[in-house]
């Protein structure tokens, strides 16, 4: 861990990584947010930092009184679940996990017909129980106003760094993997917020600049209140739509492997708020990017297509505010990816490894492995934050 309190900051700036190697936009975004005046003690920083809206990704953000909406971010509740299947290696090769994928002309159904990817969503609703209860007496407008499409959009991947995967563990297990969100409610529900929240900065003549994108809510007020209960529907939501994916995953299984059985599911969100006690007071803990990691709690790191992944147990160091990183992070962005990036090079690695992959354009090198930082690396980095309990190896991936 490194340790700076960069000019004009109020509280210092605690970093798992070398800042030399925190890309300058990252780190504008951390100073900008340590100059605050209602950030408490210190920021933690995980290594696998990189720039995002407002608030880098990979930022532990604690605050006194106010909540931030994009220092969540829009994809409120996105994680990763995982489950471990009675399956070995010999019980699973890549003609079965073709079978298993499916949507192609040779193997009809599967994982690809049962859940949509990208922009697609359900033809059809989804029954409400498999949505998260509104509660009565919460003024949830903006859940209640999307609530209706979200029933099509429960179950569905999503775009972007979102990914289904069947792994192999270092335990002799097949794993699943599903990373995904709160998809379009989530969205509306950080933008909506953001969105009130500069309309109330400006009115109090707020010191916080505009172009930070860093409007808060007072938690006392109305606005913050209502904002904490959708944001909380929509973290239920994302891990909603991650036990539906799972479920049809499974069911795709079963369709061509007999007899599989399935532990219980260990599901974590990476991007939340949560009123949190630390250092001798009660702040609102924004995690970004972030993953919990109190003492013996289990979490994943997920690595990126073609890398490894990995269960862990949080050790609760106390500095990170009990937290580690959510994956790899990016390196470069998906624009330099596309750009700079060699498609060849990128899909060998993948066949190299035997992996199934979709991996085909230069549209698809924004999520090639080469676009992220080394994962393995970064789990050196965070050493003292978990412990890793299963390295989980990539036979096959589905990218949103």
């Amino acid at each position: 861990m490194q340790v700076k309190k960069l000019d004009n900051c109020l509280v210092p700036i605690k970093a798992w990584t070398s800042f030399d190697d925190i890309e300058e936009s990252a780190l504008v975004q951390i100073k900008n947010c340590a100059t605050l005046p209602f950030v408490f003690h210190h920021i933690a920083v995980c290594p696998d930092v990189h720039c995002g809206y407002g608030v880098s990704i990979g930022t532990v953000f604690p605050t006194k009184d106010v909540i931030i909406p994009f220092a969540i971010g829009s994809d409120i509740g996105c994680g990763v679940q995982t489950v471990r299947t009675s399956l070995t290696p010999d019980d699973i090769d890549n003609e079965t996990i073709k079978k298993i994928f499916g949507g192609s002309k040779e193997y009809q159904g599967g994982i690809r017909t049962r859940i949509p990817v990208g922009f697609s969503h359900h033809s059809k609703k989804k029954g409400k129980e498999w949505l998260p209860r509104v509660p009565l007496g919460k003024n949830l407008t903006i859940v209640e106003e999307y609530y209706e499409a979200a029933r099509k959009q429960i179950g569905t991947l999503g775009g972007g760094n979102h990914f289904i995967e069947i792994q192999k563990g270092d335990d002799g297990f097949i794993y699943i993997m599903v990373h995904s969100g709160s998809r379009n409610i989530g969205y509306r529900v950080a933008q909506n917020y953001n969105a009130m929240a500069i309309n109330l900065n400006e009115k109090w003549y707020s010191s916080v600049p505009k172009k930070w994108q860093l409007a808060f809510l007072p938690l006392n007020s109305k606005e913050g209140q209502d904002y904490l209960d959708e944001m909380q529907y929509c973290v239920e939501f994302a891990h909603m739509n991650r036990n539906l994916m799972i479920k049809n995953i499974c069911e795709s299984i079963d369709e061509v492997v007999a007899g599989v059985t399935y532990d219980a599911h260990l599901d974590i969100a990476h991007n939340f708020a949560a009123m949190e006690h630390h250092f001798g007071k009660n702040v609102m803990v924004h995690r970004k990017g972030a993953t919990k990691a109190y003492k013996g709690q289990l979490g994943i790191i997920p690595g990126s297509q073609g890398t490894s992944s990995y269960i862990v147990e949080g050790l609760g160091n106390p500095e990170s505010f009990y937290s580690c990183s959510h994956g790899a992070g990016r390196r470069m962005s998906r624009t330099k990816a596309k750009n700079e990036l060699d498609l060849a090079a990128e899909i060998k690695h993948m066949n190299d490894q035997g992996i199934v992959h979709g991996l085909r354009t230069a549209n698809d090198l924004d999520e090639a492995s080469g676009a992220y930082k080394d994962i393995e690396n970064i789990m050196l980095l965070q050493r003292d934050l978990v412990e890793i309990k299963v390295k989980l190896t990539p036979l096959a991936v589905i990218k949103g």
